[in-house]
């Protein structure tokens, strides 16, 4: 799988180089972002710009590392503008998959799903502190 990789403090940044996510490209794809999650990362942007089509293997893997990105609060963000691509994830029913037409608005997606974290967790702690309210 030809890529480069950008890690970043909230997330990795994984640009593909190859015009079809088949064949070695989802093992190797589902390796690398295996090892991000050891590193601490739950976000993760693919920049699909090149890729034209996405095999059965692609999608299972995409629809395994998205879950796991869910699971562990981040998103997996797939970058591209090809409407064909974005059709046939569509009707993948990959559910917690995000498509974004640029990486800047991936970008944008990754810290906005950090605020509703952290906003929820906020949340939660106001129901943790316990005690009772006198009327």
């Amino acid at each position: 799988m030809n890529y480069t990789i950008e890690k970043n403090e909230q997330y990795a940044l994984i640009r593909l180089a190859e015009n079809t996510f088949g064949e070695e490209v989802p093992a190797t794809f589902e390796t690398l972002s295996r090892g991000l999650f050891r590193e601490g990362y739950s976000n993760i942007i693919v920049d699909m710009a090149p890729v034209q089509s996405v095999d059965q293997p692609g999608v299972m893997v995409l629809r395994k590392i998205s879950r796991q990105c869910t699971n562990e609060e981040g998103l997996l963000v797939t970058v591209t503008k090809n409407d064909d691509l974005i059709e046939f994830l569509d009707r993948a029913n990959l559910t917690d998959l995000t498509i974004m037409p640029t990486v800047e608005e991936a970008v944008d997606a990754v810290f906005m799903n950090e605020l509703e974290n952290d906003f929820r967790s906020e949340e939660d702690d106001e129901y943790d502190v316990g005690g009772s309210v006198e009327a």
